[in-house]
């Protein structure tokens, strides 16, 4: 069942990248947007709600890649489905908070 190993490297992969914008917006002390907000995922949360929730994220993706199964970056199907997860929730964050943060040129 190895395959089960790499759906979990792929929701590794979304959960790490996750935890970069969270972690990074908090640490410099700037609101951004959480899943604890009003509305959720469109309104601000705190700096130390985000470094929590970023800090949550990247504890996730540890579990999700050191605890289960043996990750190997070396490893090509590993590597695929920690780096597509991270692709695929990286476009689909940038599309989404784009409308927030001036991210979404027309053209």
């Amino acid at each position: 069942m190895m395959w089960l190993h790499d759906i979990a490297y792929f929701f590794g992969g979304m959960f790490f990248i996750n935890s970069v914008p969270h972690l990074v917006r908090g640490v410099m002390g700037m609101p951004f947007q959480s899943p604890f907000a009003t509305p959720p995922g469109e309104g601000l949360s705190s700096a130390r709600v985000n470094v929590l929730w970023g800090f949550f994220n990247l504890l996730l993706a540890y579990v999700l890649l050191c605890r289960v199964g043996a990750f190997d970056v070396r490893a090509a199907d590993n590597a695929a489905a920690f780096g597509a997860g991270m692709l695929l929730l990286g476009l689909f964050c940038a599309h989404h908070f784009g409308k927030f943060h001036g991210g979404r040129l027309k053209g």
